[in-house]
């Protein structure tokens, strides 16, 4: 079946307009070696940088490798493939894709290049992209990629007149890719672009008004996604999203356990021995995260003693029955092997019964998730039943030693189990569609 490209764009911006044509040659920049666009988010970047770059690459070269990259290879799918493939076939290309090698072959009827799909995730994925001879490099996201990927990236494009082009949100000021690409653009020869939400002429005011709102308007995320400055993360980490409005009553619980039929249930575990252990009882109805029960054990504190995995064993079946309402899962700290074969011994193994899901440990991403819910009121907690969370999440820093040291920003170490159980299943549970529009 012949598929209809339905996207089109009637209205481009003057830096929009200035991404789509910088590589041309009447352009005072087109012996650039490449493009960088920061800035805020749903500023217009990724639409103007991804479409430049197929462009430039065919109309510049003919059976040449490229090389597209995002985090991992599903959010760069997601988050421009499935919209630039339509843009793509709109124009009248042929396209060939694997899924299997995530290759792409375009043929716009007179050049045929070969582009590859990468996820730069961590140190290893520089692996992946070892051995390629690149005519061209487009990296969406490149903020959040380790810097030896974009290395290794980099020096893949050794094809002659090989360009490069990065997109990405602001991160701290100590980060790798503000030190050693945007503030050395010149020596490097990139053209530096900064877009705002001004610069996206598709936005009106009231979805402008809507992405504002969802960091409050204040504190380091609203300042970075919002605003578009590269800003240091310093004091509470949930400052600025924390208010009484999250707390819920007893009234409000009793209602849930009501109607528990609309929810699903998940208990989300941080992993102790020596440190706390923590159960999160949590229920979602698809728009709110309501949290309604916690466990927490301490063997630090006067009096207690440290479990074993059996006693532990012993204490999560007794809090997931103490609800008459079987969860959906079990979301647990994936360094918890020997804990996760107990629960395996005791049913929580697979459905019918409950399954057993590793949880996605990605720090930044999940703090960043947690806040913006936070803003938008779509995690509640009981205030009467989470007595460690509520204490954990309030008083949640950033490690400004760390970051002094090694340039990296992280949560402090210190009575942030709660805030580990949360992130664990948001960052697991909680699709980026439904994040996004939250």
């Amino acid at each position: 079946m012949k598929i209809q490209p339905s996207i089109r764009f009637d209205e481009f911006s003057k830096k929009q307009l200035q991404v789509l044509t910088w590589w041309c040659d009447p352009s005072p920049y087109s012996h650039y070696n490449g493009i960088i666009a920061d800035g805020s988010i749903r500023a217009g970047k990724t639409v103007a940088m991804a479409v430049s770059f197929f462009l430039w690459a065919m109309e510049s070269y003919d059976r040449e490798n490229f090389a597209m990259c995002g985090k991992t290879v599903g959010s760069f799918r997601r988050n421009v493939w499935h919209w630039l493939k339509m843009v793509l076939l709109a124009r009248g290309w042929t396209i060939e894709e694997s899924y299997s090698e995530n290759t792409v072959v375009v043929n716009n009827h007179r050049h045929e290049n070969y582009f590859y799909i990468f996820g730069g995730r961590d140190e290893s994925s520089q692996d992946l992209i070892q051995g390629l001879t690149l005519a061209g490099l487009y990296c969406d996201e490149v903020a959040l990629m380790p810097e030896s990927f974009v290395n290794q990236a980099t020096g893949r494009c050794s094809v002659s007149g090989a360009k490069t082009w990065f997109n990405c949100n602001p991160e701290s000021p100590m980060h790798w890719f503000l030190k050693n690409w945007i503030e050395k653009q010149q020596e490097k020869r990139m053209l530096h672009l900064h877009f705002t939400m001004d610069d996206n002429p598709s936005l009106t005011p009231e979805v402008r008004e809507k992405y504002e709102t969802q960091y409050g308007k204040s504190g380091v995320f609203y300042q970075r996604f919002i605003l578009g400055l590269w800003v240091m993360a310093q004091g509470a980490i949930y400052k600025d999203a924390w208010s009484e409005d999250i707390y819920f009553g007893k009234d409000k619980l009793e209602w849930i356990y009501m109607n528990r039929r609309i929810f699903r249930r998940y208990i989300a575990i941080d992993y102790g021995t020596v440190n706390p252990m923590v159960f999160l009882d949590i229920w979602d109805d698809g728009d709110t995260v309501w949290i309604t029960r916690e466990y927490y054990w301490n063997s630090r504190e006067d009096g207690k003693y440290e479990k074993d995995n059996s006693q532990y064993g012993d204490d999560l079946m007794n809090f997931v029955k103490a609800v008459d309402y079987p969860p959906t899962a079990v979301i647990i700290d994936p360094s918890a092997e020997s804990f996760k074969v107990e629960m395996r011994n005791r049913g929580l193994r697979a459905k019918p019964t409950v399954e057993t899901i590793n949880a996605d440990n990605s720090v930044l991403e999940g703090i960043r998730a947690v806040s913006r819910l936070l803003t938008r009121k779509k995690i509640r907690i009981y205030k009467a039943g989470c007595p460690h969370t509520i204490e954990e999440m309030t008083s949640y820093v950033w490690d400004d030693k760390a970051l002094k040291q090694s340039g990296k920003e992280k949560p402090l170490k210190v009575n942030d189990h709660s805030c580990d159980a949360l992130r664990y299943y948001v960052n697991t549970v909680i699709k980026p569609r439904r994040l996004a529009n939250a």
